[in-house]
């Protein structure tokens, strides 16, 4: 099979496609051969090797996961031994240890059935976005209330609302019912509005703190200060760092996911880093959001295989709304 192959921690040049063995799926998992594949800003921190606290994950000297990718959408080629309730044939998406190639392979707890009745405009190639962005959308909007998720009424801010996990967060909290104000560049201020936002603020104008008071403030990018961060909340609201960059080569953002856990006893907001779970139940919920119509998956652009570097060079430079595609 053909796939792209990261030979070390750096930028894409360590990317070329490669002729690999066909896998075979094992115990509980399942062959899907790939129709399409969403990169994101986690692509690129798997590229980059960075931040070196990752590296445990990543992989110390060499990559962990040489095949770049998680998200996939594709058909069932495959079942390994103990696989049930899905059959070959099916059309799934979900989450694999490298899926920009030609054959992943998934385990079936991080997998969700396509249903035949989606959208008409939808299909594979778009679904291939949902996966990783959605599960860390629909998981920060969760944790408002301590748990019992957003409710109609609320006030929700989306830090990075015009990325991947920021498009998602978006429609979700406002499909629940939530006034949504998303902070995005002036550039991509009409597709946040598209997407169900009622106000927009330009990341670049200032400070965020116009005296609006938030029961959710979702973070999944910037550089934003954690005091300043929490003026923003309620009394009892919640705040959830689920994104972020810096230049620190040992955390980049993660350090902000530490401090705010650290403080959050001591106040009466709570504070949290958010590490998303790849569950196939949470992917069923969100292709059940899709087939209702209360979810879209934001594609900005679809590259073909052979210009997987060309996709991940446009996300670094900040150039992708919503998210890009490898289509196989």
């Amino acid at each position: 099979m053909r796939a792209v192959v990261q030979q070390g921690f750096g930028g894409t040049e360590q990317l070329s496609v490669q002729e690999l063995p066909d896998p075979t799926p094992g115990e509980g998992e399942v062959l899907v051969r790939v129709t399409a594949a969403g990169v994101d800003r986690g692509t690129v921190h798997l590229l980059t090797g960075l931040p070196l606290a990752g590296r445990p994950y990543f992989g110390f000297r060499t990559p962990r996961f040489p095949v770049v990718g998680r998200d996939v959408s594709g058909t069932v080629a495959a079942l390994g031994p103990g696989v049930e309730g899905i059959e070959v044939g099916q059309q799934v998406i979900g989450t694999a240890d490298g899926s920009v190639a030609e054959l992943a392979v998934v385990p079936v707890s991080r997998l969700a059935v396509l249903p035949a009745d989606l959208p008409g405009d939808l299909g594979p190639v778009e679904l291939a976005a949902l996966p990783v962005s959605g599960l860390t959308a629909l998981q920060g909007l969760a944790k408002a209330h301590r748990g019992k998720g957003v409710r109609p009424g609320d006030r929700v801010l989306v830090i990075g609302a015009s990325g991947g996990v920021g498009s998602y967060a978006v429609q979700l909290a406002a499909a629940a019912g939530a006034e949504v104000t998303g902070v995005a560049s002036a550039a991509k201020a009409d597709l946040v509005r598209d997407l169900g936002a009622t106000r927009v603020l330009d990341y670049a104008a200032g400070p965020l703190d116009d005296g609006t008071r938030y029961d959710l403030v979702l973070v999944t990018g910037g550089t934003h200060r954690l005091r300043d961060l929490r003026r923003l909340l309620v009394r009892e609201g919640t705040l959830v760092l689920a994104g972020g960059e810096s230049d620190n080569r040992l955390t980049a953002g993660a350090h902000r996911q530490l401090l705010a856990m650290l403080w959050s006893p001591f106040v009466p907001q709570q504070l949290l880093g958010l590490m998303s779970r790849e569950s196939g139940e949470d992917l069923a919920a969100l292709v059940e959001h899709v087939a209702e119509g209360r979810l879209r998956p934001a594609v900005d652009r679809t590259f073909p295989l052979s210009q997987t570097p060309e996709a991940l060079e446009e996300l670094i430079a900040g150039r992708v709304r919503g998210k890009a595609v490898i289509t196989v």
